[in-house]
C-alpha cells in the first residue's frame, strides 16, 4: 500500500520545545534598548511580556519543557499529519518525493496557535488580564483570539487596514471568540493618529500595527503584548512542528534532502526547519538544503540589509539585528498579508548570515498558480502565505525532473485558504499583479536605519 499520511498518537506529541540557540556556532547579536541604545535587560521587557517568556527569549537550553496545561490544549489538534504528496508528484511527473506537514487542522486553521496557546498560558498565570497584538492576514489574530477564549483573557487586535477590508471573515472569526478588532492605523493611539495625520489614506503595515499594540500594552499594568512571529520564544514554540515531523519521517523510512518554508517574520520556517538544522549542526544527520521563500513584494531576506532596526514604525520596540527593509517601509497590499513585514526574525536572520539557509523571492502570481496546482492534486487549498512554500517545493521537484535525480522534499503547509477566497477570486479574474521594488526604492527605505555605535 502506498501510504499517504503519517500519523502520531497524542502520547507521541513532543513534551519539550527545541531551542536552536543551544547549537549555534556563533551566538546572536545582542538586543538593544530603543531609547538608550544600550544592552536591554529583562526588566526593560517586563512591561510587555511575562517573565517566563522573557526567560525563554534569552535561554540557551536545548530543550524547554511544554507545560501540561499547554500540552492538554495542543492535543486538541496535535500531532498534525504529515502527508506524502503522491498525486502532486504524479502531476509534476517528477522523480522527487514530496512530503508536507499540514498545520491547517488547528482551530484557527494555521500554525499560529502553537505559540498563541503558550503565550496566553504564561500571561494567565502571571496575572495578565488583557492582551494586545497586531495581525496581518488575520491568522495570528485568530489564533490569539482562540487562546484568549481558552484562558479567559481579553484580546485586542490591531489589524493592518488593507487586510481588515480584504478579509472580513477573518475579522468575524476573531470577534466570534470575543476579541476586539481595530483597523490599523487607528485613532485610538498616538502612533496611529500620527500616521493618519501624515497619511490619511494609509493602508497600514505590521510595523504600524505593532506600534499601536505596544503603546496600548505599556499604558496598563494588567495588559501585556503578544507577538505572532519574529521573537525567539515564538520561533521556539513552533518547533513542535519539526519535532513531530522527524518522528513521522522515521515512520516513513525517509529523510529530507531539501526543506522549504515561507517566511514573513520567520515562525513558520523556523517551526519546520530548526529541529533539522539543529541535527545538522550537531552532525547527527545528513546534509540538507534549507530554502526560505518570501514575497518579491516584501523582499526582506533577498534585498534587505542585515542591520540593527526597530521592530515597529514608531520605534517603541527594542532594536534587534535582522534583515530589514527599514521600519518605515510600507509594503504593497498583496494578499499574503502575513508575509508583509519589514523585518525578519533576528534568529532566522542570524542563521541565514551563517550560510545555513538559502532565501528566495517569488511574485504572487506564480505563488497563486502553484497553490491552485497543489489544490487540484492534493485537495487542500493553501493560504496565500503557504503558497510561497508550495511554489518553492514545486520548483525543487521540477529541478529534480530536469536533472533526473530523486530527492526528498519537505515543506510546511502552514494553513488553509478558506478565509482567503477573495484572493483566489481576484487571481482567477486577472486582477492581481506582481510588484517588485527597485534598488533605489529599497535604498530610500533603508536610509532611516538607526545608527548603532
Amino acid at each position: 500500500m502506498d501510504t499517504i499520511k503519517y500519523l502520531l498518537s497524542e502520547n507521541q506529541m513532543p513534551d519539550s520545545w527545541y531551542n536552536i540557540q543551544a547549537d549555534l556556532p556563533e551566538p546572536m547579536p545582542p538586543v538593544l534598548h530603543p531609547g538608550t541604545g544600550k544592552l536591554i535587560t529583562p526588566g526593560d521587557l517586563e512591561p510587555l511580556f511575562p517573565m517566563q517568556l522573557i526567560e525563554q527569549e534569552v535561554s540557551t537550553e536545548r530543550f524547554i519543557e511544554i507545560p501540561e496545561q499547554v500540552q492538554s490544549i495542543y492535543r486538541q489538534w496535535r500531532p498534525t499529519p504529515l502527508y506524502r504528496a503522491r498525486r502532486l508528484e504524479k502531476a509534476l511527473d517528477t522523480p522527487a518525493k514530496i512530503y508536507y506537514k499540514y498545520e491547517g487542522t488547528s482551530p484557527a486553521g494555521s500554525h499560529k496557535p502553537n505559540t498563541a496557546i503558550p503565550q496566553a498560558y504564561y500571561n494567565k498565570i502571571a496575572g495578565t488580564k488583557r492582551l494586545t497584538t497586531e495581525t496581518g492576514a488575520g491568522q495570528w489574530g485568530s489564533s490569539l483570539a482562540v487562546a484568549g477564549a481558552f484562558f479567559g483573557l481579553d484580546v485586542e487586535v490591531y489589524m493592518v487596514k488593507v487586510s481588515y477590508h480584504q478579509k472580513p471573515y477573518r475579522r468575524a472569526f476573531m470577534e466570534s471568540y470575543g476579541a476586539r478588532v481595530i483597523a490599523s492605523p487607528s485613532n485610538e493611539t498616538e502612533s496611529g493618529r500620527k500616521i493618519l495625520q501624515e497619511y490619511p489614506n494609509s493602508t497600514g503595515s505590521l510595523g504600524i500595527a505593532i506600534s499601536e499594540a505596544v503603546e496600548m500594552a505599556v499604558q496598563d499594568a494588567e495588559t501585556k503584548y503578544a507577538l505572532g512571529s519574529v521573537l525567539n520564544h515564538v520561533l521556539l514554540h513552533q518547533t513542535v512542528i519539526g519535532i513531530e515531523t522527524l518522528a513521522q519521517l522515521e515512520m516513513a523510512g525517509d529523510y529530507p534532502d531539501i526543506i522549504v518554508g515561507c517566511t514573513g517574520g520567520g515562525s513558520n520556517f523556523a517551526g519546520i526547519a530548526f529541529p533539522f538544522i539543529g541535527a545538522k549542526l550537531r552532525g547527527e544527520k545528513q546534509d540538507i538544503n534549507f530554502v526560505a521563500v518570501e514575497p518579491a513584494a516584501c523582499p526582506t531576506l533577498t534585498k534587505g540589509k542585515y542591520a540593527y532596526d526597530f521592530g515597529d514604525t514608531a520605534h517603541l520596540t527594542p532594536m534587534v539585528k535582522m534583515h530589514t527593509l527599514g521600519s518605515t517601509f510600507i509594503p504593497t497590499g498583496i494578499h499574503a498579508g502575513g508575509l508583509r513585514y519589514h523585518g525578519m526574525a533576528p534568529l532566522l536572520s542570524h542563521i541565514v548570515e551563517l550560510g545555513l539557509v538559502e532565501p528566495k523571492a517569488y511574485g504572487q502570481l506564480d505563488c497563486f498558480a502553484a497553490g491552485l496546482s497543489f489544490a487540484r492534486a492534493e485537495g487542500i487549498l493553501p493560504a496565500p502565505e503557504a503558497n510561497h512554500a508550495v511554489k518553492g517545493a514545486i520548483d525543487e521537484a521540477l529541478r529534480c525532473k530536469e536533472e533526473g535525480v530523486s530527492k526528498t522534499i519537505l515543506f510546511n503547509l502552514c494553513g488553509h485558504g478558506h478565509f482567503d477566497m477573495q484572493a483566489y477570486t481576484d487571481y482567477q479574474a486577472g486582477l492581481l499583479v506582481d510588484l517588485e521594488y527597485s534598488s533605489e526604492e529599497i535604498g530610500m527605505a533603508l536610509a532611516g536605519l538607526p545608527v548603532v555605535g
